[in-house]
C-alpha cells in the first residue's frame, strides 16, 4: 500500500499555481488531482512548475 493517500496535501510552489491557474477552470481540478498523483508516483512532496509542464506535455494538452 502507498505511504500517501489523496487526503496528503502536497504544498505548490507559486510558480505551478500560476500554470495551473493556465487551465480552464472546468478541468482544473481535474487536472490537478492527476498532477498531485504524478508527483506521488515519483515520490515528490512539491509540485513545481516544471512538473505542472511535464504533466501537460505527458497528458498531451
Amino acid at each position: 500500500m502507498s505511504d500517501f493517500n489523496l487526503g496528503d496535501t502536497l504544498h505548490w510552489t507559486a510558480e505551478a499555481e500560476l500554470k495551473l491557474k493556465n487551465i480552464p477552470y472546468f478541468v482544473r481540478t481535474q487536472a490537478r488531482q492527476r498532477i498531485e498523483a504524478l508527483a506521488r508516483a515519483s515520490s515528490l512532496n512539491e509540485v513545481t512548475a516544471e512538473l505542472v509542464e511535464q504533466a501537460r506535455l505527458d497528458f498531451g494538452q
